[in-house]
């Protein structure tokens, strides 16, 4: 939010950028403990692995686009479209590496989480065979990675 504000704000004097740096470190701060609860001192490692996870997704996300777009333009479309639903278990414990894991399954076209417990078990419905045999994946393995819940 501080480099919105700079960036829409157009004054970049040293003193208001410095005082924003300052007030944005302590309003994490005192409010780390609302987005992660249960995480100690990691704040670096999980910011730097989440930031590389994001690029990766986005290739998972346009590769699964271009599956779907295969299954919805193939004449044998009835025949390739198999929807189900896929249940499995997570190693996951914490609640934000579990939400991670769920929206960024539903964010891949083809499969949707339908739910996910808080012990990490996961039902999620899938186009065709394809895309449930995926799950859970290297998408669970970079998720337990970055939160290091192996």
């Amino acid at each position: 939010m501080f480099l919105t504000w700079v960036v829409l704000s157009g004054n970049f004097s040293t003193l208001l950028v410095s005082l924003g740096v300052i007030s944005s470190l302590l309003v994490a701060w005192f409010f780390h403990d609302l987005l992660f609860p249960n995480v100690t001192f990691r704040y670096p490692g999980i910011f730097f692995g989440f930031i590389a996870y994001i690029p990766w997704l986005i290739l998972e996300i346009v590769k699964a686009n271009f599956n779907l777009m295969y299954l919805i333009f193939h004449p044998r479309m009835k025949e390739l479209i198999d929807p189900h639903i896929t249940v499995f278990q997570t190693n996951l414990t914490s609640d934000l590496p579990i939400t991670i894991l769920a929206n960024s399954i539903t964010l891949t076209p083809g499969t949707i989480t339908v739910t996910a417990t808080a012990d990490g078990l996961f039902s999620v419905h899938a186009i065709d065979r394809q895309s449930a045999d995926a799950l859970p994946g290297t998408m669970l393995a970079k998720v337990a990675d970055i939160y290091g819940e192996k």
